[in-house]
């Protein structure tokens, strides 16, 4: 059923994003600053030591970096609160300032791993039978803080992958805050349930549809009344963080899609953001968008959140709400099914699950599709991305984790109509590790965050134990054919 290609994807250190970096805070929970002592010794530097550091800087680092001048001068605006009398230095020594306040940060130079794949927006130009795909890739770089990639590449009818030179640089886009929705934004806020009434009071204040300015607003109004209302300063600080969360990125149109790194922006994914399952979603009427949910990790916690983008150059990030959109492994179906969004879930670490939702923002109550029952899952199962859709169910790749913590790639099938019904579980492996895939950052994995269908084939992607990407190429009628023969999964027997 499976057949492995001979393309190989492994990371690349020289792609590095042009990142500002303050002299004392490069160690994580590191609070001081030694920007004033930096400064101070640059402000003694003569004018010609200026221009020609600035020369040099110039000279090593511009083929590095899409516009690396005005990075500089970004850099140096960031910090020039820091800068005693600004106004009077010249062009040259606030560029040479940025330069200071500026490191290379290596997105892939620990791993590159975790794929997911779609069809290109854009299809024109290619020989009949041919599919354009766009594949995402969580990339890890100093201190394990993962961002979301892009590679794009075209499979041919008898299984050719090529795969794009994604392009000399690497760029993170730019940030702005997002228009926030009052529905979402109140069922994150009430999530944990404290202080109700100032709780209720802030949303009272709040347009259906808002931006920073009106929660600002908001917020000084609910302080307004602090006598009364003790919490309103902790609930102020939350619905801040909240904002923070939701975001949009743009990129430059001279980008390139694999030019392009979704960075951590906001406080839940601070620590990282893995595992983008991305999926072509087609509305009602028609129209479709790519969206993916992926884990944002704080340090702390992790969550899944949402990216939506129509062309992968502008993105917007959201959170989500509800009891299944907890913990990792979330996937969303790429339709509404009965009217209702649904998704897969993974909320209880353990089992696969299933939860609808009205708006595909806030996700209720999951319900169990399977449970580790099989040696080789017996420790967790959960998906490897989106259900793709056939003529005979939704076929749902999953992996189980098995003895040695050994990763394998499985499948199940659900119900077209009623997709909380499974009707065809692999009692073997679809994957395992092969003996050339089982050394790595973390040894013993083969996973994926989502396959292509193209006609009867399923193009998989698939990290191997954390350190490369490879492709197979799955039969599918030969893989809902087995899925039909091994029928529903084992119901688990308790007690014993």
């Amino acid at each position: 059923m499976v057949t492995r290609l001979g393309t190989v994807l492994t990371a690349d250190p020289a792609r590095v994003l042009a990142r500002l970096f303050v002299p004392g805070h490069e160690l994580v929970g590191a609070t001081e600053s030694r920007a004033t002592g930096v400064l101070a010794r640059i402000a003694a530097l003569e004018e010609r030591e200026v221009r020609s550091t600035l020369h040099d800087v110039l000279a090593r680092y511009r083929g590095r970096h899409r516009d690396l001048r005005s990075t500089l001068t970004a850099h140096y605006e960031a910090i020039a609160h820091r800068v005693p009398d600004g106004d009077g230095l010249t062009e040259e020594r606030r560029t040479l300032i940025g330069a200071w306040f500026t490191h290379e940060y290596s997105v892939e130079a620990a791993a590159l791993f975790n794929p997911s794949i779609v069809p290109h927006p854009d299809q024109s130009g290619l020989q009949d039978g041919d599919v354009r795909f766009v594949m995402s890739l969580r990339a890890v770089g100093e201190g394990h803080l993962s961002s979301v990639e892009f590679r794009t590449g075209v499979l041919g009818t008898s299984d050719e992958l090529s795969l794009d030179d994604p392009g000399p640089h690497v760029e993170s886009g730019r940030s702005s805050e997002a228009v926030l929705d009052r529905a979402l934004f109140a069922a994150v806020l009430t999530e944990d349930g404290s202080d109700a009434e100032s709780t209720s009071f802030l949303l009272g204040s709040l347009p259906a549809r808002f931006g920073g300015a009106e929660l600002e607003g908001a917020i000084g109004a609910l302080a307004r009344q602090r006598v009364t209302r003790h919490g309103g300063g902790r609930i102020a600080e939350r619905a801040r963080r909240i904002a923070r969360c939701n975001y949009s990125v743009e990129f430059s149109p001279q980008s390139t899609i694999g030019e392009r790194v979704l960075w951590p922006r906001g406080p839940s994914e601070a620590r990282g953001m893995e595992d983008a399952r991305f999926v072509r979603v087609v509305s009602d009427d028609g129209s479709a968008i790519y969206r993916a949910t992926y884990t944002a990790f704080d340090g702390d916690h992790v969550a899944p959140q949402l990216i939506e983008t129509s062309d992968f150059r502008l993105f917007r990030m959201s959170q989500l709400a509800g009891p299944a959109a907890k913990n990792k492994g979330m996937a969303l179906f790429p339709r509404t099914v009965g009217g209702r969004h649904i998704a897969l879930s993974r909320w209880d670490r353990e089992n696969n699950a299933i939860a609808t939702s009205a708006d595909g923002l806030s996700w209720g109550d999951p319900r169990t599709l399977q449970a580790p029952t099989r040696t080789w899952e017996l420790t967790q199962t959960g998906n490897c991305g989106s259900p793709v859709e056939t003529d005979r169910g939704w076929l749902v790749l999953t992996h189980g984790v098995g003895p040695m913590r050994e990763y394998a790639i499985g499948a199940l099938l659900l119900d077209l109509e009623e997709p909380s019904r499974v009707i065809g579980a692999l009692r073997e492996p679809l994957m395992r590790p092969r003996d050339d895939e089982r050394d790595g950052y973390v040894p013993n994995v083969v996973y994926s965050c989502g396959a292509l269908r193209h006609g009867d084939r399923l193009l998989l992607p698939y990290g191997a134990s954390d350190a490369s990407v490879r492709f197979a190429v799955v039969d599918l009628p030969l893989l809902l054919d087995q899925l039909a023969a091994d029928g529903p999964p084992i119901t688990p027997r308790h007690g014993r």
